[in-house]
C-alpha cells in the first residue's frame, strides 16, 4: 500500500512537472507514469526487501547483502543500466524510423491538418 499510495503521488506529479518544464508532447504520459512508477518500485524493493520492518517486511535480502543501503545501490544500478539501455536503444530506433520514413510531417502538412493528410477524411467538422 505504501508503494502504491507514492508510486500515485509521484506519477502524477511528474506527469505535471515534465510536461510543463520540459514540453513533452506526450498524450499517452509513458515516461511519466510508467518510467517514473517504474523507478519508484525498482528503488522501493530494496527498501521492502528487509525482514526488519515489522508488518511491512519482506523476505529478506539475498545472501551476501547486509542492509537496506547496499540493496538500495544494487537497486539503483539496476536503474540507471536500464535507463542507458533505453536511450541507446531508443535514439537507434528513432534513427532507423527517420531513415525510412521520417519522424516528423512538414509543417504544410501539419496546418492542413494530419487527419486529411495521413487519411485522406476528416475527423472533426468545427
Amino acid at each position: 500500500m505504501i508503494i502504491g499510495f507514492t508510486a500515485g503521488l509521484v506519477c502524477f506529479g511528474a506527469t505535471n512537472y515534465l510536461k510543463r518544464v520540459f514540453k513533452i508532447d506526450d498524450s499517452l504520459d509513458v515516461f511519466p507514469v510508467h518510467g517514473m512508477g517504474g523507478i519508484l518500485g525498482t528503488l522501493s524493493v530494496g527498501i521492502f526487501a528487509s525482514s526488519e520492518l515489522g508488518i511491512f517486511s519482506g523476505k529478506g535480502f539475498a545472501e551476501g547483502v547486509n542492509g537496506i543501503a547496499q540493496q538500495l545501490g544494487i537497486q539503483f544500478v539496476g536503474v540507471i543500466s536500464t535507463l542507458v539501455y533505453t536511450a541507446i536503444i531508443t535514439f537507434i530506433i528513432l534513427k532507423v524510423v527517420d531513415i525510412i520514413i521520417g519522424l516528423r510531417v512538414t509543417k504544410e502538412e501539419e496546418i492542413e491538418g494530419l487527419d486529411i493528410v495521413l487519411h485522406e477524411e476528416r475527423g472533426y467538422i468545427l
